[in-house]
């Protein structure tokens, strides 16, 4: 097997996942994978992307206009536009990716030999690029529309089984605005944003008992275990 991937034949695949515009995608994909290998052997989280306030399901977000629009809530309206929403964002750079690569990888294997070298050939890779995002982005958003039900009926699912759940803080603090917490689900482990209440603060190894599942900030309103047991 490895043979075959440092023979001669392989020569036009590398030229043409390492040259604009399939590099582009072949970064970023490079990126994912590696990505999802950290996920599997548990040292990533699946919603390392996510960001906090990014609200894409429709409800409680103000756009605004001109300087009144915040960058969450604008990226939140693109992709709440084009249907990317319901799933974690690392899987939708991923498809995103993935397509991408895969458009622009065969456009150019087919169709870069009828051009000529020069400024007709790069606008011709700008086409592509900007043509294999477009298409990729219809395609995710299909696939986000047929499995986000299955995302949000896990989500309830999780929520319903950890709430009541003694967890471990694994940052260097929580407060009511930032923390994380790990609990032990008998896998590799559920990596939880967690949030504290009543202006306590919690350090890393404080065991924390997840009381209420706060939607808005998808996180966990979490008290100390002590307090939880007395």
């Amino acid at each position: 097997m490895f043979a075959i991937l440092l023979s001669k034949a392989m020569d036009p695949f590398y030229q043409n996942i390492s040259s604009f515009p399939t590099a582009v995608f072949t970064f970023v994909l490079a990126i994912c994978v590696l990505y999802w290998l950290l996920a599997v052997l548990g040292v990533a989280d699946i919603d390392i992307l996510d960001i906090d306030g990014l609200d894409v399901d429709g409800t409680d977000m103000d756009l605004g206009t001109g300087s009144e629009a915040t960058t969450a809530n604008a990226l939140a309206g693109l992709m709440l536009k084009f249907g990317l929403n319901g799933v974690p964002v690392t899987i939708i750079i991923s498809f995103l990716s993935l397509f991408g690569w895969l458009i622009s990888y065969y456009c150019v294997h087919f169709l870069s030999t009828l051009i000529p070298q020069g400024i007709i050939r790069f606008v011709f890779d700008v086409v592509i690029l900007i043509g294999a995002f477009w298409v990729a982005v219809f395609i995710t958003a299909l696939i986000i529309k047929l499995i986000r039900p299955l995302f949000h009926k896990m989500e309830q699912q999780t929520i319903k089984r950890v709430l009541g759940q003694s967890a471990v803080v694994r940052t260097s603090k929580v407060t009511d605005s930032f923390g994380e917490a790990t609990l032990n689900d008998g896998g590799a482990g559920l990596i939880l944003k967690v949030r504290a209440g009543n202006g306590q603060t919690f350090k890393r190894g404080n065991k924390v008992v997840l009381l209420e599942y706060l939607e808005a900030e998808n996180a966990y309103r979490v008290i100390s275990e002590a307090e939880f047991n007395a």
